[in-house]
């Protein structure tokens, strides 16, 4: 049963993934929680979440939408309760050439990963700021350090986001509101299933526990960390000679990581 004795999270794209356990996180840590999604999903996890102990208000709204925003910070601002914890997390992606791509999945993705995060974050950090109490954390991704052929607007929208994470960490510095960045690498998750990615090498290659992924994230937010690259030690690897390799290589390594057929190449298949 929610109580106000317990503090509040926020968790976006909830339903699966890295966003379902970072709620489950925050559940076993004495947090309630809104949580979001757009998918039929979204309940029973919102279910299984409830049943950790913690008060769920699940909202299924599209968040690649302006409406869909507001809609969430409506649901928040109904729950006459500060919000302690933002993780935005709602992502997706499209595999294959921009230009082999159907236009509106593109700027779907613009809008989720991009236009939706700076939205939902301008809404609800200012009563933090106010407050002089909060954390933000922004699930990332180690694809935000390298140009990302056949997976390029994606690759953008999460340079985007750690960008932004950590601009607005240095404008918040002397509020008492922290904001951390996420960078997982490959996750056993929906994501290269739905981006149509599971005959690359990155999709047939192996992936990180989404459960493992969430930990890190929430321990580098209690923290108060600015990133956390979390994950196989190849994702530090690649995070780390991301500051040392020139931009054209980079871009030639991820190619091959990402190009429609790749795994063909490889031996391995998606398991």
């Amino acid at each position: 049963m929610s109580t106000e004795a317990r503090s509040l999270a926020v968790v976006t794209g909830a339903s699966s993934g890295i966003g379902f356990e970072l709620a489950k996180v925050f559940a076993d840590h004495g947090y309630d929680l809104v949580v979001a999604a757009e998918d039929d999903s979204l309940l029973p996890a919102a279910r299984e979440i409830q049943a950790r102990g913690a008060g769920v208000d699940a909202v299924r709204t599209d968040l690649s939408t302006f409406e869909g925003v507001e809609e969430l910070v409506e649901h928040v601002a109904a729950t006459g309760r500060p919000v302690d914890v933002l993780a935005v997390n709602a992502g997706v992606g499209v595999g294959g050439a921009v230009l082999d791509n159907d236009l509106r999945s593109q700027l779907r993705t613009v809008n989720l990963n991009v236009t939706s995060a700076v939205h939902l974050t301008y809404r609800l950090t200012g009563p933090m700021a106010e407050r002089k109490a909060g954390r933000v954390l922004f699930t990332s991704s180690v694809a935000a350090t390298a140009p990302g052929p056949y997976l390029a607007v994606y690759a953008a929208s999460k340079a985007f986001l750690q960008s932004f994470s950590e601009g607005l960490r240095v404008e918040l510095k002397d509020s008492g509101v922290t904001v951390t960045a996420l960078l997982p690498g490959p996750t056993d998750t929906e994501f290269f299933e739905r981006a149509g990615m599971l005959d690359t090498r990155i999709g047939a290659g192996p992936k990180d526990d989404p459960a493992d992924i969430a930990r890190a994230g929430f321990e580098a937010l209690m923290k108060g960390d600015d990133q956390v690259v979390a994950g196989s030690v190849k994702n530090k690897v690649q995070a780390a000679a991301a500051h040392l390799l020139p931009d054209k290589v980079k871009a030639a390594q991820q190619a091959k990581a990402a190009e429609p057929g790749g795994a063909e190449n490889t031996g391995k298949r998606s398991g």
